[in-house]
């Protein structure tokens, strides 16, 4: 059997893959304040090897950084998205 007429996902284009569950979905990433220029390029010099909070959505996009896991995910829910784990 062929996994690609079986398979919706594998029909999607990266682009349109990224923008599954745009506007409903969203996760934290943790990540260190070393990290965040890559992201958040607007964001200020922040002190070295802070551990933060990134909440982004569905296709990787940035909503919010925080230094807390919590306010990362209170943000979500005011903004009625659900959020996921990634493994």
């Amino acid at each position: 059997m062929n996994n690609e007429n079986t398979n919706p996902a594998a029909r999607l284009d990266p682009r349109a893959f990224a923008a599954l569950g745009e506007g409903q979905i969203a996760y934290v990433k943790p990540m260190r304040s070393d990290e965040v220029k890559r992201l958040f390029p607007q964001a200020p010099e922040l002190a070295p090897d802070l551990e933060l909070f990134a909440l982004l959505s569905a296709s990787g996009t940035p909503i919010l950084l925080t230094d807390s896991r919590d306010a990362a995910l209170a943000n979500a829910w005011a903004q009625d998205l659900r959020t996921v784990g990634l493994n």
